[in-house]
């Protein structure tokens, strides 16, 4: 891990314990060994550590929003895979997922209109899954909007509870979460 890392991560563990406005650029250099000052030659400031945090999360998810439906025709299939690829990384990354719903409120523009857009987007993507869905008659939903909403809300959510080594396994939580977001446009048949 280079020093970047280290503080990057080290701000997210503060940032998830103690909230942003809580924790100091000394609390960030206390926990990766380097003094406050010297801080400065690491990192801008503690608003540029939580957007850059908050600007990757979504980055990152569109990447893999993109490379999960590549390719793929069937409506069913691929919203599936979306769904797969958006549990699986909230899992994976908890932290980011409760620091990027909690703390949208304390970025500062530019970079809070930046992760609006970013999260817009996302959003979209799933939406024009959905619609697809319907369109090709393979989905029934009142709101495709609604719909995408609660789809991501299923990985949001999984990140307040889930723990690795836990009662159940990742890929036994991404599947049944898959699932779900197929039940919720009506595209399996409930028993």
């Amino acid at each position: 891990m280079s020093r970047s890392d280290d503080i990057r991560a080290a701000a997210l563990e503060l940032f998830t314990r103690r909230g942003y406005e809580a924790t100091t650029m000394a609390d960030i250099g206390a926990a990766v060994g380097i003094r406050g000052p010297s801080l400065y030659k690491h990192v801008a400031s503690k608003q540029e550590l939580l957007a850059q945090i908050m600007t990757t999360t979504m980055e990152e998810l569109l990447a893999l929003h993109r490379t999960a439906v590549v390719g793929v025709d069937d409506p069913t299939e691929r919203l599936r895979r979306a769904t797969e690829a958006h549990v699986r990384y909230h899992a994976r990354h908890r932290l980011e997922a409760f620091v990027g719903n909690r703390e949208i409120r304390s970025l500062t523009e530019p970079h809070r209109d930046r992760v609006l857009a970013l999260r817009a987007e996302y959003e979209r993507r799933f939406r024009e899954l959905v619609n697809d869905g319907v369109a090709a008659g393979r989905f029934h939903v009142t709101s495709a909007r609604l719909a995408s909403f609660a789809i991501l809300d299923l990985g949001m959510g999984l990140s307040a509870w889930y723990r690795e080594g836990g009662e159940l396994s990742e890929d036994a939580v991404v599947w049944q979460y898959s699932d779900f977001a197929l039940r919720l446009v009506g595209a399996l048949p409930h028993p």
